[in-house]
């Protein structure tokens, strides 16, 4: 992109010295000036309104530098970047950098400052599109010797024009990318995925170029590849699974446009769906259901119908065998085959064939409600509790007790409904409780479960406590249920009086705190300074920062209750005990002063 005259002017004013160190703080400007001056900064780019740089430091750290909404955004490669996401010494070098650029600052280095304007990749382009393509032939070559993804790039583009005579060539160029020395970890994945997204590109330019057969059976090679290597990476940012859905679509679209033969696609698919750990082709009878065709769904479903009938039945509390993996991936095929068909006993039919978990009765008694069936619906929820008596999965539980406040059987749902409360006596079982209570009965039935409720909680905090007294019992026990009950009643003076006698988590004295500001500053301003140590103790920037949120409360309430005498004393014994938190003291400096 060339620079135009507006956006220069633009950048210069946000990379101004005094925006450079407000940004940064004295000492990483400080080392990121020194950096500038020893000439670190190399490979300086600036595009419109987005700068990059490489900056040498212990390591080579790539900058990246833009604008965002009239604000300066900005991103570096290294270590403190990744974990404090602040602006280091290396975008320091980078800004100064491109500052002494734009604006000709006069700044003196070991670098070459530059009074005129730098070419920039359109400048570039331009050139070479002047040039004899014979030295360009040469300096590429020359680069590919240290550059393999280039020449991967490269080595595809060539294979291009024939891809079915040179399919070797693409998949020496698909193991280069997929093959890597050991795992992938979390640092290395963004490359990795890079180097795949490339061969992805080549592969969909290959198909515009109107070679969809070759794509398909290039994508299909690529597939397995990726399938073996998914054990070998972090994926914990979704990359792969991301790559995976990517090229799974680029086969379809190949499918779409060649039309292979639908037999030899129904049967490859189908072995896929079924034996992929990865849910490769997941959903296929459904996705490629027009490329099939009739005669093609008909052997798709003969073969699912075949695989199907090796299934065991299993019955209330019966363990999944070995062959769990592919029992989930056919079911969900038969599933996928009967919704097409809207056939609801047939659905409930593949259900049927696995009742060992109470949760797939409630499965099958929605499938009858959702078609209607009032008479099934109850059958199978009343028959999965039955068959559950002591199971404490609320779910099915839930189903039925809504059943019976349809039908007016008052009596049964609350039966139950106090079952999943005895089960476990919590804020969300109690509103469960009270919303069953009050169809039943209205507000006196519900008084009487709300004291029968209160008491059981009562009880099991007793209880608990006993317990605790064996130094085997590791949790400590409080009132935190009670309290988060009363302030869901907006009841805050009697959950106050709860946590004080019973103590109660961090989250709910926070919550008090800032409930009781108003009318009673002095017990919030109690709670938060009892939180500010414990939370810096974290030692962690989330921590920090909500240590100086905490302590800016305290200064506020302290104010207002006229005793800021007692608050320099506060902060400055504050800075002296936390003297070596660098980054507490500085969120502590910015916050509060």
């Amino acid at each position: 992109m060339t620079m135009t005259k507006k956006k220069t002017k633009d950048i210069a004013r946000l990379l101004s010295h005094q925006r450079i160190l407000r940004h940064a703080g004295q000492l990483s400007y400080a080392r990121g000036e020194d950096y500038f001056e020893e000439g670190r900064v190399k490979n300086l780019v600036i595009e419109a309104d987005h700068i990059r740089a490489r900056v040498h430091g212990s390591q080579i750290y790539h900058v990246e530098l833009w604008e965002d909404n009239s604000n300066l955004a900005f991103s570096c490669t290294c270590p403190f970047f990744e974990q404090e996401e602040a602006f280091c010494k290396h975008c320091v070098a980078a800004s100064l950098a491109a500052c002494d650029e734009l604006e000709g600052s006069g700044m003196s280095g070991k670098h070459t400052r530059l009074k005129q304007r730098v070419l920039n990749s359109s400048d570039i382009e331009r050139f070479l599109l002047t040039q004899n393509k014979d030295p360009l032939v040469a300096l590429l070559m020359d680069h590919v010797k240290s550059d393999n993804r280039l020449l991967e790039k490269l080595r595809m583009k060539a294979a291009g024009a024939d891809a079915r005579r040179d399919k070797a060539s693409f998949e020496h160029s698909i193991d280069e990318a997929v093959s890597w020395d050991g795992f992938v970890d979390y640092k290395s994945m963004h490359e990795y995925a890079s180097g795949i997204d490339d061969v992805i590109a080549s592969l969909y330019d290959l198909l515009k170029s109107g070679q969809a057969e070759a794509v398909i059976g290039l994508v299909e090679y690529f597939l397995r590849r990726l399938e073996k290597q998914m054990e070998m990476v972090d994926d914990s940012d979704g990359l792969m699974s991301g790559i995976l859905k990517k090229v799974q679509e680029l086969h379809f679209q190949a499918c779409t446009k060649a039309q292979p033969d639908p037999e030899a696609l129904v049967k490859k698919l189908f072995h896929w769906e079924v034996n992929s750990e990865w849910g490769v082709f997941a959903g296929a009878a459904q996705r490629y259901a027009r490329i099939f065709g009739t005669n093609g769904m008909e052997l798709y479903r003969s073969l699912a119908e075949k695989e199907w009938a090796r299934v065991p039945v299993l019955g209330p509390g019966k363990e999944m065998e070995e062959y769990k993996g592919t029992r989930f991936r056919i079911t969900h095929i038969m599933e996928t085959l009967a919704t097409q068909s809207r056939d609801v006993e047939q659905l409930v039919a593949i259900k049927s064939k696995n009742l060992s978990l109470p949760y797939h009765y409630l499965e099958i008694a929605q499938i009858y409600k959702k078609a209607r069936k009032e008479e099934e619906t109850l059958e199978w929820a009343e028959k999965g509790v039955k068959a559950f008596p002591e199971h404490d999965d609320t779910r099915l539980h839930e189903f039925l007790a809504q059943e019976y406040q349809q039908r007016k059987r008052f009596d049964d749902a609350m039966d139950l409904v106090w079952k999943i409360f005895l089960q476990d006596p919590q804020l969300e079982s109690y509103k469960l409780l009270k919303s069953h209570a009050n169809r039943a009965g209205g507000a006196d039935a519900w008084r009487e479960w709300r004291e029968k409720a209160l008491a059981c909680i009562r009880k099991d905090i007793t209880g608990q406590k006993t317990k605790a007294k064996s130094k085997w019992f590791a949790h400590a026990i409080d009132c935190s249920e009670l309290v988060r009950i009363f302030l869901w009643e907006q009841d805050i003076a009697q959950a106050w009086q709860e946590a004080q006698q019973g103590g109660c988590a961090k989250d709910l004295w926070l919550k008090l705190a800032h409930l009781r500001e108003e009318d009673f500053p002095q017990d919030a301003l109690a709670v938060y300074q009892t939180f500010v140590k414990p939370t810096v103790e974290q030692k962690h920037n989330e921590a920090y920062r909500e240590g100086v949120s905490l302590i800016k409360k305290v200064r506020l309430l302290m104010k207002r209750l006229g005793r800021m005498e007692e608050w320099d004393r506060y902060l400055e014994s504050l800075k002296t005990t936390h003297k070596r938190k660098r980054n507490f003291m500085k969120m502590l400096e910015k916050g509060v002063g």
